[in-house]
């Protein structure tokens, strides 16, 4: 997953296990437990993101959403709760990011319409070291490494190449 993590390589033996120590090894560790900020533009709007979201909750997160993203999750019976945008209500997004309640954040940029609201997300994000997630691809990927690090006891450990190799048949 270029976009979101940079050049770093997860090797593991499932793929979920391998894009968390990518996250890691990018300095980006995803969370295990806490609170997750869902916002997808319109258009991801699709029954994968509330899957993803629905996936999150089953490993005991707390899912909080915009507006529009909680009224898509509403309808997919996904339980979630409202945040304001910057300036929408107190505490917004910025506090709850600032203040350490918002373990991790998934933002899909809208584009040039959207340039203001998913910047400030994505600088809040940056700025207090919450892993950070723009593509819907890149969620469904975060939410099955979690879960494949919760339940495997191979966790992140590191494993030579021929380690690998050798496990090939």
């Amino acid at each position: 997953e270029m976009r979101s993590t940079g050049e770093v390589l997860g090797m593991a033996s499932s793929f979920g296990l391998a894009f968390y120590k990518a996250q890691e090894a990018a300095k980006s560790t995803l969370p295990t437990k806490g609170t997750v900020l869902l916002t997808v533009c319109e258009r991801e709007r699709k029954p994968v993101v509330a899957e993803v979201a629905r996936q999150f909750v089953a490993l005991g997160f707390r899912i909080v959403a915009t507006s529009g993203t909680l009224k898509y999750l509403q309808k997919a019976k996904v339980p979630a709760e409202l945040i304001g945008k910057m300036g929408e209500d107190r505490p917004d997004i910025v506090d709850e990011i600032k203040n350490g309640r918002i373990q991790l954040v998934i933002n899909t940029p809208i584009g040039r319409q959207g340039t203001t609201d998913d910047s400030y997300i994505r600088k809040s994000a940056i700025k207090y070291r919450v892993p950070y997630i723009t593509t819907v691809a890149a969620a469904k990927a975060a939410v099955q490494g979690i879960a494949a690090y919760i339940e495997n006891a191979e966790g992140t450990g590191v494993r030579s190449l021929q380690g690998y190799h050798a496990a090939i048949k």
